[in-house]
């Protein structure tokens, strides 16, 4: 069987133009001969629409599309997912579900078993489990029908515990003879060798041959990578599409169970260093571009310190937008030192980006010589170093407005789980680049994205890292050594370590204690920050729910 994968980018909510996207792929697809068609999970509606499901019109508006998009499915079958209301009078409103339509009808709906309750998901919130898969007879064919986690309950996830259910063995007992998997599966590092081992068994385990199809694009935080893919019922993969971007391809599949040869593809290899480099790149490359083309943004905006966060930022803006759609604005304190003003001209000048230098100097001066009857007679500090940061965003906000270029800020992960970052200040902005970036993983980005040329400038990435707050300042005089501060961050927040598991680590008590005592304080601060690119297991944002008023400690 010819089964053409449609790798598609969705708009959450946009149900005229997803079903125009649809209606395009399907064509091209059956046109490159094709005899079943397969799209991503909720293509319709995009994906997650999260509460948009409680608005009134929202599931009924989704059914009539799909009923819309089936009669425009000849006898090449479509399977195409959607939200589907349920009748049933118990239970949540609706289902995510998979509308089976061939010659302008929907023949069948399949309903998601499994609903994923943990990181970025809420499926639970809105949705009905369905009891049991379905399967559709085709070409005299028993297709299995599955969504998403329904082929999740799998020794290497730890969340198959949540699960009863097991549809991929149940659809194995039904002797299906091809399991299909529409998929809106977020990417984070290394997710898509666990995928590509998942896809894999699911064939071996159904003891059939697997078509899996993956969304493609940025919503919101979420960055959904592609890679879908056709294994045979050995496991072996017989071809895969592109990574980060749209893709329509017709792969052919024996359901006879026979082993094929995979062929080479640079998607399907095993990840080493550099690949990873390169997804993490690319990944936020296409959230960036995604999250401004979706929202209505065509220019980025943001402020070049000469330091290797805002120019790992800048880079990865130009390459989204486009160099000319990207402005830079270099804001020097009277204590900036030339060495960061020089870098940011370099790197704006080796992108080609809009650059412009504007001195805060007169606004720090005018802000603190209002401030000086309040603040008589008190030490300077902290208040004092946060008025250049905030009057730095003060002038990068009044550009975006006027411009309508989307403010970008550029803090890394590092600084934000301790809170080293300025509220109303450096974290200002629409969206938050690098803000699930650990900072040696900005140096290693960094370091790739020179491999050719130097695009970051060296003394960018050789110089010891600095806010530039006050004179001669450097982030180890208050932070431990970022190789030292990326290990603990990774233990606390990523792995739930308590304190004595850090320190039994090798962790001294004392650093452990401040690192810990910063993350837990500062969650203030990352209630109020830009939406952040995922790019973890564990993003700061909607898939880490810390109370900000709480006393527990570890």
């Amino acid at each position: 069987m010819r089964i053409g994968l449609a790798q598609i980018n969705t708009i959450v909510g946009d149900l005229a133009g997803n079903s125009r996207r649809i209606v395009e792929a399907y064509r091209a697809l059956v046109a490159q001969g094709a005899e079943l068609v397969l799209f991503p999970e909720l293509a319709v509606s995009g994906y997650p629409p999260r509460d948009l499901l409680f608005k009134k019109r929202f599931v009924p508006d989704v059914e009539k599309a799909t009923r819309e998009l089936a009669a425009q499915v000849g006898d090449v079958p479509a399977l195409i997912g959607y939200t589907e209301a349920n009748m049933t009078g118990q239970g949540r409103s609706a289902f995510n579900a998979a509308a089976f339509c061939q010659q302008g009808k929907i023949l069948a709906s399949a309903r998601k078993c499994l609903l994923p309750t943990y990181d970025v998901f809420d499926e639970d919130r809105y949705f009905e489990p369905a009891k049991l898969p379905i399967i559709v007879e085709f070409g005299g064919k028993r297709i299995g029908l599955s969504i998403c986690e329904d082929i999740w309950a799998h020794p290497l996830v730890p969340t198959r515990r949540f699960y009863v259910l097991d549809p991929v063995k149940w659809l194995h007992d039904q002797k299906v003879d091809l399991l299909l998997n529409l998929s809106a599966s977020p990417w984070y590092v290394a997710k898509n060798t666990l995928r590509r081992t998942l896809v894999s068994d699911a064939a071996k385990n159904c003891g059939c041959a697997a078509a899996y199809c993956n969304a493609v694009g940025g919503n919101d935080e979420l960055i959904f990578e592609g890679r879908s893919m056709v294994c045979d019922a050995s496991g072996k993969i017989l071809g895969g599409l592109a990574a980060f971007r749209e893709e329509l391809k017709v792969i052919e599949v024996g359901l006879s169970g026979a082993k094929l040869p995979a062929p080479s593809s640079p998607h399907l290899h095993p990840t080493y260093e550099q690949e990873e480099l390169a997804d993490i790149y690319d990944a936020l490359v296409l959230g960036v571009r995604d999250y401004a083309r979706k929202t209505g943004f065509t220019k980025a905006l943001l402020g070049l310190s000469g330091g290797i966060d805002s120019a790992l930022t800048a880079v990865i803006a130009a390459e989204a937008l486009g160099p000319k759609n990207v402005i830079g604005i270099s804001l020097p304190s009277v204590i900036s030192s030339q060495h960061s003003k020089d870098d940011a001209v370099a790197v704006a000048r080796n992108l080609g980006l809009e650059f412009h230098t504007i001195s805060i100097a007169e606004a720090v001066a005018a802000a603190e010589k209002t401030l000086a009857p309040v603040f008589a007679n008190r030490p300077r500090d902290i208040a004092e170093e946060n008025i250049q940061a905030r009057a730095r965003g003060l002038l990068l906000m009044a550009i975006s407005n006027k411009f309508g270029a989307l403010l970008l800020t550029t803090g890394n992960k590092s600084e934000l789980a301790v809170g080293y970052c300025t509220l109303y200040g450096d974290m200002c902005g629409g969206l938050a680049v690098i803000s699930d970036v650990f900072k040696m993983q900005v140096y290693a980005l960094a370091r790739w994205i020179n491999r050719n040329k130097e695009v970051i400038p060296r003394s960018s990435i050789d110089k010891a890292p600095s806010a530039e707050l006050r004179p001669d300042q450097t982030d180890q005089d208050s932070l431990p050594p970022y190789e030292m501060l990326d290990a603990l961050l990774k233990g606390y927040i990523e792995e739930g370590l308590s304190r004595a598991d850090l320190a039994a680590l090798g962790f001294a008590q004392c650093v452990v204690n401040d690192i810990v005592r910063r993350v837990d304080l500062n969650e203030y601060k990352r209630k109020q920050a830009a939406p952040g690119l995922k790019i973890t297991p564990l993003a700061f944002g909607v898939g880490r729910r810390i109370p900000i008023v709480q006393k527990y400690v570890s």
